[in-house]
């Protein structure tokens, strides 16, 4: 006899192949344990790794996949044990929904580096053996701990997106100690995750400067994003004037591209922080060796991390810009973002869209 109960139908939209055509899924979401909340969704986010997961670009999707981890809602039923969460809280969750919570890193709040097995909220074996299915649907089911408070004043639509791109970069630039004022800020890309690198830049007091290939994306930056300098990454002229005039630089750019020219803006002792996904890295050891240059990556981040962030934007108002759609929408949002034309996170609207 299985010692989980059957669940509750749940209504979802997902892949079936490697096309990554969506279409409704009707499924079943475990039942609730002592520990679990049922969070009732009303928004997700889009995220590139809801593409990676639906076309199988990793070779190992499990369909049918239903995406999405940047996931916001409201709570709808609470576990016996569940203290920390009530009926009608709005909450949010994220790109994993399990870890081993025995470890170094479970103890210290950094469950998403847990090295006994994070469960990442797509495409997973989930605690009862079944395959985890993200937000592109109408309730989830999730332990306590992988559950986030979202302030009451901030909407719900705006805080999905925060659950991964902001999270991203918000976690390095504190890890790195990037939250100093008058320092100075290199953001190379500027999409989802960059212009979250942007605006906790400007939050911490950073002088920022945007870096991308493309000039049309000037005037957002500088005026609506609130960058101080902006250059095309191309002018090797421009770039040379820049030379160590860095101390952090965030390379959130999508596809390949090189890393030796970025190097060479960083200050003695600069810090080169991917959170970006190339193929590759290559570059000259001389770009580290000169002037001491580190360069490391990041992912997502742990739960006290993920709910301080909350915090931090709901107290300064720091809010992603975001494009609302239907669920009908998300492929062609998929499509979209590929080609870089959203400013800057697609966010689906789950209550409205799925029925």
């Amino acid at each position: 006899m299985s010692f989980f109960q059957e669940g509750k139908d749940c209504l979802g939209w997902a892949a079936r192949d490697a096309s990554g055509v969506l279409s409704p899924y009707h499924f079943k979401r475990r039942a609730i344990g002592a520990d679990d909340i049922s969070v009732k969704i009303t928004h997700c986010g889009i995220c590139y790794g809801d593409v990676v997961y639906t076309r199988n670009k990793h070779e190992d999707s499990k369909y049918p996949v239903v995406p999405g981890h940047e996931i916001a809602g409201i709570v709808q039923e609470v576990g016996s044990n569940v203290h920390r969460f009530k009926i009608g809280d709005p909450v949010g969750v994220g790109t994993y929904i399990n870890s081993c919570r025995n470890c170094d890193e479970c103890n210290e709040g950094l469950e998403v580096q847990c090295p006994n097995g994070m469960v990442p909220t797509i495409n997973a074996v989930d605690v009862d053996g079944t395959i985890t299915k993200g937000g592109y649907s109408t309730f989830i089911v999730v332990h306590e701990r992988y559950c986030y408070k979202i302030p009451e004043n901030y909407p719900l639509a705006l805080a999905a997106p925060l659950l991964c791109s902001g999270i991203t970069v918000y976690t390095p630039m504190i890890h790195h100690k990037m939250n100093q004022p008058g320092k100075s800020l290199g953001v190379i890309g500027l999409g989802g995750l960059g212009h979250m690198a942007v605006k906790f830049g400007k939050a911490f007091g950073l002088n920022v400067t945007v870096f991308s290939t493309s000039i049309s994306k000037k005037e957002e930056a500088l005026n609506v994003l609130g960058a101080d300098k902006f250059v095309v990454s191309t002018d090797e002229e421009e770039m040379k004037t820049l030379s160590r005039s860095l101390d952090f630089i965030i390379d959130s750019a999508s596809g390949d591209h090189p890393f030796d020219p970025y190097m060479s803006l960083l200050k003695t002792n600069g810090l080169f922080v991917m959170v970006c996904y190339p193929k590759e890295v290559k570059l000259d050891p001389l770009s580290l060796f000169i002037g001491m240059r580190s360069i490391t990556g990041s992912f997502t981040g742990g739960t006290k991390l993920t709910q301080e962030m909350l915090e931090f934007c709901a107290a300064n108002k720091i809010y992603p810009e975001i494009e609302v759609i239907p669920i009908e929408y998300a492929y062609e949002a998929f499509e979209r973002m590929l080609k870089g034309d959203v400013k800057y996170r697609f966010v689906i609207d789950i209550q409205n869209s799925l029925k």
